[in-house]
């Protein structure tokens, strides 16, 4: 045989190698607009599979295992698990539905060979279904199109089906990628067909197209070992877990391994492995290329750090999250009840939690400490934020939170600004109000459609303009309008970003609020703290119905004389209080004030309590702007 052809041979036979896959796993993430059913649809995946079998588990949300996950009926954090159709072991990853939490979307799709893009019935595409979508043809994933919910009496499948393959071209897909199967669905009821005039009967036309269209992934387990971490978990007897796929390699528990991350690499030793199969974790005894797993022993690993083979280390591309484009300040707690409700206090508490947040949450930014006891941190919006701060708080927290600011990028010297791309659902009739308030935010509108009663309004505007707006079209549309937002674009910054157009009431003193001071004050504006409520000098207890702040006495109380009349002692009848949660609030604040957030409250506050400090306060700023005018 001639040296050629033994080369020949030699190459065929390494390129044959490389192609190597695993017929026995598919690797898959369910990605779609938030609410659209991802994780109704792995609870029936999970109980089709047989994993369990408990009726009253029926549209529980077994994934969203989190607190607020469930109170507020959304995914925040990127969960692992895995079912066995047939001979195949199908690993799936649901990842959250809102825009905010992008990089934990981002981060999981490095795992998977595949993804699952589902799309409501009766909405069609929104902001996050781009979002998603355009990260999964970035990675030339192949996608299964899943139209959920097509028992609404709204729905029109058909028509979202057509939409989706017009966002497919308009975010500028290959030609092979517009070949995408459809699968029709109603995930609440476990129910699949790929065909709409054959109703279907069980998950099973699903499961053969992930079989089918989704690609075994790459199987080389004769090289060293290579392993790409996309999730951290942690448990209190082992300490840090790693969660990746193995790229390359075989694993057992007792090797030496080495973890590769920004300041270098360290040895460990791996002490045991573990797959994801349902709501259970098993131990194994070996892993190979192609497979989902958990492995414990690594100290001190963190997200994009790989796991390689101790002689061979070589390291994975890691994809680059998307930049911030919103950061608040943290500041310890000055008010004059701090340390009533919390556990945590000080700046040193503050700092390590925060430290903590950033191994995990890769999104999340920390920027140099301001002063000793205050600290910016920065993420993909406020609900991004907003979750960040609820965990603390229920932590046993304390926390004071400055008005959210979007975060400014420089390019070729100039100053660029965070733009979203956003969808406003309204009824016909108050079209025109929602049309008119978005006008006044320097929104562009980019497309009007025509659903029914309704109309979908598409803009882009500036992501600082959008604070506040959720609250402003709830108030002009009666609570009708839905606003859906992603992240866009960065374009030149421009203009300045309106105030809020109403004032705020101030408490003028410490003490407890009275139904007798309310009753008199209900002219001056809406108040969002009700009778028997303790407040202090500078806090914010209402909203004026001017444009200017109002000082109120809300603790003042009734004189009591010997003399009575007919009807005067009557109990008054006060309006309820308006509730601030803790976006709201946000969304409320001005640059002269703050929120407080402990564990059993949310204040609003001034940041100087005292009349005479803000009027001091107030005169220099002006002389500030006078003096950079000039």
């Amino acid at each position: 045989m001639s040296v050629s052809r033994r080369v020949g041979d030699a190459r065929l036979a390494k390129i044959r190698h490389k192609m190597r896959t695993r017929p026995d796993i598919r690797n898959i993430a369910i990605v779609a607009h938030v609410d659209h059913g991802k994780t109704t649809l792995v609870d029936g995946m999970l109980r089709q599979a047989g994993v369990f079998r408990d009726p009253s588990a029926q549209g529980e949300r077994i994934m969203d295992v989190n607190p607020i996950e469930r109170e507020r009926g959304i995914t925040i954090l990127a969960k692992n698990t895995g079912i066995l159709w047939g001979t195949t072991k199908i690993n799936i990853v649901d990842t959250p539905g809102h825009s905010d939490f992008g990089g934990e979307v981002e981060r999981v799709l490095q795992m998977v060979n595949g993804v699952l893009l589902l799309v409501d019935a009766a909405e069609g595409p929104l902001p996050q279904t781009r979002f998603v979508l355009k990260k999964a043809l970035e990675q030339d994933l192949p996608v299964v199109c899943v139209i959920n919910k097509i028992d609404r009496k709204d729905a029109r499948p058909l028509e979202v089906l057509d939409e989706v393959l017009a966002l497919f071209i308009d975010i500028g897909c290959a030609d092979h990628q517009l070949d995408f199967p459809v699968i029709f669905a109603v995930a609440r009821e476990g129910l699949a067909t790929a065909d709409l005039a054959v109703p279907g009967k069980d998950l099973t036309p699903l499961m053969d197209t992930i079989l089918k269209y989704v690609p075994e992934p790459p199987g080389d387990d004769e090289g060293p070992f290579q392993m790409l971490v996309s999730n951290i978990d942690h448990n209190e007897y082992v300490g840090r877990i790693a969660i990746g796929r193995i790229f390359r390699g075989v694993v057992h528990p007792g090797d030496s391994i080495a973890r590769m991350h920004r300041d270098g690499s360290t040895t460990h030793r791996v002490t045991k492995i573990l797959e994801f199969y349902g709501l259970q974790r098993r131990e194994l005894q070996e892993a190979r290329a192609g497979d989902i797993v958990a492995i414990s022993g690594v100290e001190g690993v963190n997200i994009a750090d790989t796991l390689a083979d101790g002689l061979h280390p070589e390291a994975v591309d890691a994809v680059l999250v998307d930049e911030p484009t919103v950061a608040v300040d943290i500041l310890v707690n000055t008010s004059p009840f701090a340390g009533l409700d919390g556990k945590y206090l000080t700046s040193r508490h503050i700092k390590e939690r925060l430290e903590r947040e950033l191994e995990s949450n890769v999104a999340l930014r920390l920027a140099p400490i301001l002063s000793p006891d205050t600290f910016s941190i920065s993420g993909r919006g406020e609900l991004h934020l907003s979750v960040l701060i609820e965990t603390m708080r229920r932590e046993g927290y304390e926390l004071g939170v400055s008005k959210p600011q979007v975060v400014v990028i420089e390019r070729d010297g100039v100053k660029m600004e965070p733009v979203e791309y956003v969808v406003v659902d309204v009824a016909e009739e108050h079209a025109g109000a929602v049309i008119e308030a978005l006008g006044r935010r320097r929104a562009q509108m980019l497309n009007m459609l025509t659903m029914g009663s309704q109309r979908r309004l598409d803009y882009t505007m500036p992501t600082r303009l959008l604070f506040g707006l959720r609250g402003e079209l709830m108030t002009l549309t009666r609570g009708t309008a839905t606003v859906n937002h992603t992240y866009f674009d960065h374009q030149p910054v421009g203009g300045e970003m309106p105030r809020r157009n109403v004032g705020a009431l101030i408490s003028a003193e410490t003490g407890t609020v009275t139904a007798y001071a309310l009753d008199n004050l209900l002219a001056r504006g809406t108040f969002f703290v009700p009778p028997q409520t303790q407040v202090y000098e500078g806090m914010v207890v209402g909203r004026s119905k001017t444009e200017d702040d109002i000082v109120v006495n809300v603790c003042k109380a009734k004189k009591l004389t010997n003399m009575r009349a007919s009807g005067s002692d009557d109990a008054p009848n006060l309006p309820p209080p308006e509730e601030m949660s803790l976006e709201r609030a946000l969304e409320f604040i001005e640059d002269d004030e703050l929120l407080e957030v402990t564990p059993k409250n949310i204040r609003l506050r001034k940041r100087y309590l005292n009349e005479e400090s803000r009027k001091k306060a107030r005169m220099a700023e002006r002389q500030r702007l006078a003096a950079a005018k000039a």
